[in-house]
């Protein structure tokens, strides 16, 4: 049986024995495939991704070549043809990657019923899988570089779930080389600061680990302005207390103060579209558990004290607890992705101006942002959450993600959901869309606690739009193809009658994955 390996350099193994693979653009065209296992990769993409953007006028018979090529090497029945490409079939447990995300998810149950030896006896095994940086050998080709960093983005997590388990099972002097280490590398992650602050301080380090959180307020406030997370400065209160909660013999691990809340984040370039973007961030940060950030990104050094002392005055006026900072940009795109990452964000809430296409400083963001991202745009908002939170929902990767924000909107405001489907179309053959909205709300119940009612409208856009035009807002998941195709007809009506979330699924997704997801990343791994 063939296994195949991406973390680190592409590999095949056939009976633990390396298969010698072809040369670059047949390497490429396995990962490609490999990103998308299981799924059918269009020969467009495949020409796309193998060529950069620019495929020659032969890039069809060149990617029929290399399939052909790698039939040989794999096997006649492991690429299937299927229209409008091909599927590369593997076994969930014969891609390094999936037995990964199996041992770093059954760690996080684990942690979650105490289990902390379990936990990192799974952790040791998923990270030894790692054999390098991902994808080594193709680093440098563009289609791979979204994906390795996300690759990368899986394994810190994880490394980060295994400091969890070490410090609950008393072994912080075993653990504090590697933090102090990773805490260099990523300087402004909270979560692996609160945990290097527990392990010096139950290593008898009290004033190190005090050291560090001074350290960590002065980085951010000096570059961001923003103060540390509420969890980061319960955990320095709990230290000069010398809080008993902090001992290895308390019920859960020490560190769990420090762990990540679910963090929003406001980015914008003027305060204008910062009060748009908080009609939809403040209901969402005042949820249990709830932590927001809110940036405004000014393009002049000369305009950072008005906007630095508007945004704090925002602040104020908040009803939900919030952090601000005000900064000039030169890379806004490059800056929003650092502090999504940085501050482990789940959710980016940006304002666009969109006909048809995303800006290049947008697509960048939805590029490389490890979180979820929603663009505001269409009509303003300015209707009551009563007239209710519509998800138009067909099942797609950002769809889900849709789905889950539209939930959690819900629950916050109080508006109903409405889930939005087409009736069946007998001259295409297909049947009405009430089964899979059906397991949608199926699912918003589960996770959010919100039912959903379910809306069937005819199959075109028209029809769409008018069914959702009294809406307080729209939230709708990008198409799978928004680099090459757009928006598309669809979201263009959206877009001239709703004000409309458009949503793009990250590598950290939330509970609402399809059920063939083992996990909170596997299925966004690589975006559409």
């Amino acid at each position: 049986m063939l296994d195949f390996r991406i973390l680190g350099p592409l590999e095949v193994l056939d009976d633990d024995r390396p298969i010698r693979l072809g040369g670059a653009k047949q390497r490429a065209t396995l990962a490609i495939l490999l990103l998308h296992a299981n799924r059918v990769v269009g020969v467009e993409r495949l020409a796309d991704d193998l060529y950069a953007g620019a495929p020659p006028v032969t890039a069809v018979t060149q990617v029929q070549r290399q399939i052909s090529e790698l039939r040989k090497v794999l096997g006649a029945d492991a690429i299937e043809t299927r229209s409008p490409g091909y599927v590369l079939h593997v076994e969930p447990e014969h891609l390094d990657l999936n037995r990964f995300e199996r041992a770093t998810y059954d760690a996080d149950q684990a942690l979650e019923r105490g289990e902390a030896q379990a936990a990192a006896e799974l952790l040791e095994y998923g990270l030894a899988l790692w054999r390098g940086a991902p994808l080594a050998d193709l680093a440098y080709e563009s289609f791979a570089r979204t994906a390795i960093e996300r690759l990368d983005e899986l394994r810190l997590v994880a490394l980060e779930q295994r400091f969890e388990a070490e410090l609950a099972l008393g072994r912080h002097l075993t653990v504090l080389s590697d933090l102090e280490a990773l805490v260099w590398e990523h300087p402004l992650r909270e979560r692996l600061r609160g945990q290097l602050m527990v392990a010096l301080y139950r290593a008898g380090r009290q004033a190190d680990a005090l050291d560090v959180y001074r350290k960590t307020r002065e980085l951010l406030v000096g570059e961001l302005g923003i103060e540390p997370s509420r969890s980061l400065q319960d955990l320095e209160r709990r230290i000069l207390k010398q809080d008993e909660t902090l001992d290895v013999a308390s019920e859960r691990p020490a560190s769990a103060a420090a762990a990540p809340e679910r963090t929003l984040l406001v980015a914008a370039r003027d305060g204008t579209t910062v009060r748009s973007l908080l009609a939809i961030a403040q209901p969402l940060a005042s949820l249990p558990g709830r932590a927001l950030i809110v940036a405004q990104l000014v393009q002049n050094e000369n305009d950072v004290g008005t906007a630095s002392a508007a945004i704090n005055e925002l602040r104020a006026s908040l009803d939900a607890p919030a952090r601000t900072a005000a900064f000039a940009s030169l890379e806004p795109s490059r800056d929003v992705v650092r502090l999504a990452a940085n501050y482990n964000v789940d959710l980016v809430l940006i304002g666009e101006e969109l006909e048809d296409r995303v800006t290049a400083d947008v697509a960048a963001v939805l590029d490389h942002s490890p979180s979820d991202v929603a663009i505001l745009a269409g009509s303003p908002l300015g209707r009551t959450w009563a007239e209710g939170i519509f998800v138009p929902f067909g099942g797609g990767e950002h769809d889900w993600a849709a789905l889950e924000l539209g939930a959690w909107l819900a629950s916050a405001t109080g508006a109903s959901l409405q889930l939005v489907g087409t009736k069946a179309d007998p001259r295409r053959g297909l049947r009405d869309a009430s089964r899979l909205l059906a397991d949608a709300s199926l699912a918003t119940q589960l996770v959010v606690g919100v039912a959903a009612e379910t809306v069937l409208v005819e199959p075109n856009e028209d029809a769409l739009a008018v069914a959702v035009s009294s809406a307080a807002a729209v939230v709708t998941g990008l198409p799978g193809r928004w680099r090459a195709e757009g928006l598309g007809a669809t979201r263009r009506a959206l877009l001239r009658s709703s004000p409309v979330l458009l949503v793009h699924r990250g590598a950290r997704p939330g509970g609402l994955a399809p059920s063939d997801s083992r996990t909170r990343f596997s299925w966004s791994l690589e975006p559409s």
